[in-house]
């Protein structure tokens, strides 16, 4: 345990100050302050310490220059051993081991005006220089960086007679930089927004809903031509990159909402795109296209009859340019050499959820055959290709493919079932036989009823992730099917 002997006290808000520096005081222990917050508590009646009395130097500049000073700085960041201790004496360094500093409302001042010059002046410097100092020496220094954190803070102190242990600071440690990373990221944001860094997109996911993009969408793509993006526009980019990252041969794919209503690899784009197309024309419709091949003038001939939004590519010829330039609106993006973070971060319940991206290599040398029949070279070619984009299918998710050619697909359904049965219903629709196709699964079979209803099917061989306890069900219904299956031991969900 670490015991408090004093605490620099600097604050915009003063609401709840009254309380802790009456017990502080009360404590004997020394109060620090400067500028608005010394004469709040001296009004008080408590008796405060000036910075400037410490630094020998004023507040300057307007008050934009107060705190930042070596001696306060040093009686925040020295350590105990024994060359700091040195130096502290012989600076007259003061000792501090509490700091109570808010930020300056930035975000508040944003909202409230427009007036760049009063915005700028709510860019905190010094308080954001005692938190990081203060979090940084979690080992000596407890910082407290948020009114929310008083009662909190007084009931801990009462409670271990003003000494702290180092989970205490550590803790208050992690809430102080969240605060400061927070507080960065406003800054960011406006500064983005407004050199025009940062796009405006035509609208979120509906017409009523603002948004922007926070990042470089120059680094990504060249867009070409068309109308300015959306937020749906980018998830489907998004999207689309991601699953034909995934190919090497020449492929092409059609995203609508995320997943993927066509996909098809054959030896030349126009033949990849209408392969891709049959699978489901009519989810093509308004849909976002992508290949990992030049757009030729024979390509760009066919797409030219699909109203589409988006098309993107690595390249494009002089003449399918000018073809696909003939709807104004219509986005053209030449895709450049892209490397995606290998962690996602999404903020859900006031909070950040960040994971690794599903970008391990499932490679079919640790597949395990589980079946009595063995899957052919063709199905083995196929089975790959299905997983490859079951992968990026919203959950729960069922692929079909045949000949290099998803014929369908059952996406963001509740039941691996209704998945299942919709992948089939579909591939009728569109005119295909499912007899011969390969299907893959993203998450493994709780019961046998999919492989029953795949064999009745015609399904003639399965991939899927396996680690159900009734896994031995599924075999045996393939089994006694002639159904080939494979395990990949490694599950898919897209949420």
């Amino acid at each position: 345990m670490r015991k408090i002997t004093s605490a620099l006290i600097s604050v915009f808000n003063k609401d709840g100050i009254e309380e802790i520096a009456a017990k502080l005081h009360k404590q004997n222990i020394k109060i620090i302050s400067t500028g608005g917050t010394k004469s709040f508590i001296e009004n008080l009646g408590i008796t405060v310490t000036s910075v400037e009395s410490i630094t020998d130097y004023p507040s300057i500049l307007g008050g934009r220059v107060k705190t930042l000073h070596p001696k306060i700085f040093g009686g925040i960041l020295y350590r105990d051993d024994q060359a700091d201790l040195d130096e502290v004496k012989k600076f007259s360094i003061p000792k501090i081991d509490l700091v109570i500093v808010d930020l300056y409302p930035f975000e508040d001042t944003v909202k409230s005006t427009n007036d760049e010059s009063e915005i700028i002046e709510k860019i905190d410097i010094g308080g954001v220089s005692l938190i990081r100092a203060a979090a940084k020496n979690y080992n000596k220094t407890l910082v407290v960086s948020s009114k929310k954190n008083y009662k909190e803070v007084i009931t801990y102190l009462e409670k271990n007679k003003y000494s702290t242990d180092i989970t205490f600071r550590k803790k208050f440690a992690l809430k102080a930089f969240n605060i400061t990373s927070e507080y960065d990221s406003q800054i960011d944001e406006y500064f983005g927004l407004e050199s025009g860094h940062y796009p405006v997109l035509r609208y979120g996911e509906n017409p009523h809903q603002k948004a922007f993009f926070k990042g470089d969408l120059d680094n990504v793509f060249q867009k070409l031509n068309g109308k300015d993006l959306s937020d749906n526009n980018l998830l489907d980019i998004d999207s689309a990159i991601k699953l034909i990252s995934e190919f090497t041969s020449v492929t092409f794919a059609i995203i609508k909402h995320n997943n993927a209503c066509g996909i098809a690899s054959c030896s030349s784009v126009v033949s990849s795109y209408k392969k891709a197309l049959e699978s489901d024309p009519l989810s093509a419709f308004g849909g976002v296209l992508i290949t990992n091949q030049k757009v030729d003038l024979s390509s760009a001939s066919e797409m030219n009859n699909l109203f589409f939004e988006i098309l993107i590519a690595p390249d494009y010829d002089e003449e399918s340019l000018k073809i696909l330039k003939s709807k104004k609106n219509r986005i053209l993006l030449k895709l450049k050499e892209t490397n995606f973070d290998s962690r996602s971060s999404k903020k859900v319940l006031g909070g950040y959820l960040n994971q690794d991206l599903d970008i391990a290599e499932n490679k079919i040398k640790n597949w395990k055959v589980v079946t009595q029949k063995t899957p052919s070279s063709k199905n083995y070619e196929d089975l790959q290709f299905a997983n490859k984009i079951v992968k990026h299918s919203k959950s729960n998710a069922i692929v079909l493919v045949k000949n290099s050619q998803m014929i369908s697909s059952g996406v963001g359904q509740t039941s691996r079932v209704d998945a299942l049965k919709h992948a089939i219903e579909k591939a009728k629709t569109f005119g295909f036989d499912t007899k011969g196709s390969v299907m893959a699964s993203d998450a493994f079979f709780p019961f046998p009823d999919c492989v029953e209803i795949a064999a009745g099917s015609g399904i003639c061989s399965i991939v899927q992730p396996g680690g159900s306890i009734k896994d031995d069900l599924s075999i045996e219904v393939c089994n006694n099917t002639d159904i080939s299956m494979v395990l990949t031991g490694m599950r898919h969900f897209y949420h």
